[in-house]
């Protein structure tokens, strides 16, 4: 009879265990396929910056330094390797890119260029899946995370070298698009 407890306690410990480690298996694949989903975005972005910056600096030719920021952010962003270093950068390019929009405001010929139109809605509709897809990325390393330092899921966690993710913080690019007033 003590044979029989044994046995059946050591298939539940097995059958949640087994449990654990296929939750946490999910959860690290989900945080593989949404980080993907941001980078096919961000990447989607970083084609449509160089048209961009092109078409503004025909009209704002002595606003060199912003442009070579622009570029100079887009690099070090397409070049990042971890989350922490993609946030940083995408924080740099989002500032940058907000400067050059603000400075299109002085330029109405450019306002008034449909190629910058189609370019500015361009992105401000890569913008908001960039969010939407950062946000669904933040709420699955928000549920590893939970998993991973709560319990009993801490203890399977450490066993089997589950670690939280870093969650993914960039700030959104100004989503008004200029409108253009044309005066008779």
């Amino acid at each position: 009879m003590g044979l029989y407890i044994l046995i059946g306690i050591a298939v539940v410990l097995l059958l949640i265990t087994a449990i654990y480690f296929n939750k946490f298996v999910s959860y690290r694949n989900r945080i593989k396929n949404a980080w993907s989903d941001i980078d096919v975005q961000l990447k989607r972005r970083y084609s449509l910056i160089p048209n961009l910056v092109d078409s503004v600096k025909g009209y704002a030719v002595h606003e060199k330094g912003l442009f070579e920021n622009v570029a100079k952010y887009r690099s070090q962003a397409e070049n990042a390797s971890t989350i922490k270093e993609h946030e940083a950068a995408e924080n740099n390019l989002i500032s940058a890119l907000k400067n050059i929009l603000v400075t299109v405001e002085n330029y109405p010929d450019l306002l008034a260029n449909q190629n910058f139109m189609k370019l500015q809605d361009s992105l401000i509709e890569v913008e908001d899946t960039i969010q939407n897809a950062r946000r669904y990325y933040n709420a699955v390393v928000r549920d590893n995370n939970t998993a991973v330092e709560s319990f009993p899921g801490n203890v399977f966690a450490k066993i089997f070298s589950f670690n939280t993710a870093d969650f993914f913080e960039i700030e959104n690019i100004e989503r008004e698009v200029i409108r253009v007033e044309i005066k008779k």
